[in-house]
């Protein structure tokens, strides 16, 4: 196989993800810092899919690693962007590399079994006691190729974020390289690969560290020059454990059908153990590529703060042409909008086609788009407006609904029942403010209080969008009947 020139600066990185899940945050932070790189340094970033994994492997997970990648601005279009590369295509060149080094004597054969390991060592921890090294096996069956690895010496990686950790040799036992039935593991088909891709630089997670000094041997042993290694820290929940996806929300797919946009998801990912300076943080792509080094890249694991994540993508929808904001929510509201969330409990939307009134969303767009941190927040802030009652939420009811709740209720829809008719003022937001205020001073209560009880008969919830401007859109008619349906509720 071939690989176009180099980048300018003759770095070459190397995003090589294996299409066996959904596409998790972490992979896609180790894809950034590559891509960051590469376009800071004139360079190239090559994607390289590692699909060997037959039994696991599915086509749509490799669908899914390009549509994130793409999500997030790496996609062929892209001149720093080489290809996607597929590793069960060079399986010759890793069965070659493997008799390669068995013909120079670097590598040998191998018939033990686990049990037969432990039988001569008398433990369940210790590693592989060399046994076959020297007794000739030729290949059959059954028999695992194992690489020698030297008695003495040690192994120094050069890594930019942790320094040149050094690996004593002897600590090292004769790992396999390839299995029983000839297939190569991921070791040997990794160093092939970045061999033949020419890569410069492997900047990938730090839980491959303890595979960086066997795969530097290789690298070695196979007559080449082992790249600069960069080993990210690892990615922890709040209670500093290592993200899983066993506990913790962690597939790129699922934040961007909640509405995070892509360019806030990819500022808040640069940041996972690494500042641009001068106390910033929310700034576009190309201002973090102007100020990446690897090297700065902090050692200690990083914290994904979801609250800090929510944070960011509010002040990006906040910065959104409002019609931009109001087509990305109708897209949204067409599709991600539409499933369950059983991370959070929010449910798709919740009203009809045939209700969805795209006057009344275009006139409430601009208060929306002041009040979410993603659209995942949409339907709740505006499901009032198109369904036939607002949702019965016990919570806001109980706490809104107080004593003189009932008594303001019935002085505030009096006093709107004349608002909007013949002659009289006009049905607007700055009319029903005042109404609510002049109602609730009468009961000793600031605007504050005295709109809660209005804004819960009306849209079911207690807080959500600015309530007058919301009345205004939800109508005179439909405004009165809903505090008659909340007065019902009373016995008065």
């Amino acid at each position: 196989m071939s690989f176009p020139a180099a980048g300018s600066s003759g770095i070459r990185v190397r995003f090589a993800p294996s299409p066996t899940g959904m596409f998790h945050v972490g992979g896609a932070r180790s894809a950034l810092f590559n891509w960051a790189l590469a376009k800071r340094q004139g360079g190239i970033f090559v994607l390289r899919i590692e699909d060997t994994d037959a039994a696991r492997n599915k086509p749509e997970w490799t669908q899914g690693i390009l549509d994130a990648l793409a999500a997030l601005g790496m996609h062929g279009d892209d001149p720093t962007f080489e290809g996607p590369y597929y590793q069960s295509d060079n399986a010759g060149q890793h069965g070659e590399a493997g008799l390669k080094l068995l013909a120079a004597g670097k590598a040998y054969y191998c018939d033990c079994t686990r049990d037969d390991v432990v039988a001569r060592t008398g433990s369940q921890h210790l590693g592989y006691d060399g046994h076959c090294r020297d007794r000739g096996l030729d290949y059959q069956p059954g028999r695992a190729l194992r690489f020698r690895t030297p008695d003495e010496g040690e192994t120094a990686v050069v890594d930019l974020i942790r320094g040149n950790p050094t690996f004593p040799n002897s600590a090292m036992e004769d790992f396999v390289i390839a299995r029983g039935d000839g297939s190569p593991v991921f070791l040997i088909a990794n160093v092939v690969d970045d061999m033949d891709e020419r890569i410069t630089h492997v900047i990938r997670g730090e839980e491959h560290l303890p595979n960086a000094p066997k795969q530097q041997l290789l690298w070695e042993a196979l007559g080449a020059t082992p790249p600069t290694w960069a080993h990210l820290p690892v990615i922890v929940n709040e209670k500093r454990q290592k993200l899983s996806k066993r506990r913790d929300k962690v597939a790129l797919e699922d934040y961007l059908a909640d509405g995070i946009l892509p360019d806030a998801m990819v500022n808040y990912l640069m940041l996972l153990g690494w500042a641009p300076g001068n106390d910033e943080e929310i700034l576009p792509f190309d201002e973090l590529v102007s100020r990446f080094d690897i090297a700065d890249v902090n050692s200690a694991s990083a914290f994904f703060d979801i609250k800090k994540l929510m944070s960011f993508n509010g002040e990006y929808i906040r910065a959104l042409p409002v019609d931009v904001f109001e087509a990305d929510v109708l897209a949204w509201l067409a599709g991600p909008g539409r499933v369950e969330d059983e991370e959070t409990g929010l449910a798709p939307v919740p009203w009809a086609d045939a209700d969805f009134d795209a006057a009344a969303f275009h006139e409430v767009a601009p208060l929306l788009q002041t009040r979410v941190a993603a659209f995942k927040e949409v339907p709740a802030n505006i499901d009032f407006l198109f369904l036939d009652q607002p949702v019965d939420d016990q919570a806001s009811w109980v706490k809104a609904m107080k004593e003189p709740a009932a008594e303001l209720l019935a002085d505030v829809r009096q006093a709107f029942a004349v608002v909007g008719a013949e002659g009289q003022q006009e049905w607007d937001a700055d009319t029903l403010k005042q109404i609510v205020l002049e109602v609730g001073e009468r009961y000793g209560l600031k605007l504050g209080k005295s709109q809660a009880p209005v804004r819960v008969a009306t849209t079911g919830r207690t807080i959500g969008l600015p309530l007058f401007e919301s009345l205004v859109v939800l109508g005179r008619d439909k405004t009165l009947a809903r505090i008659d349906r909340a007065l019902t509720k009373f016995d008065i």
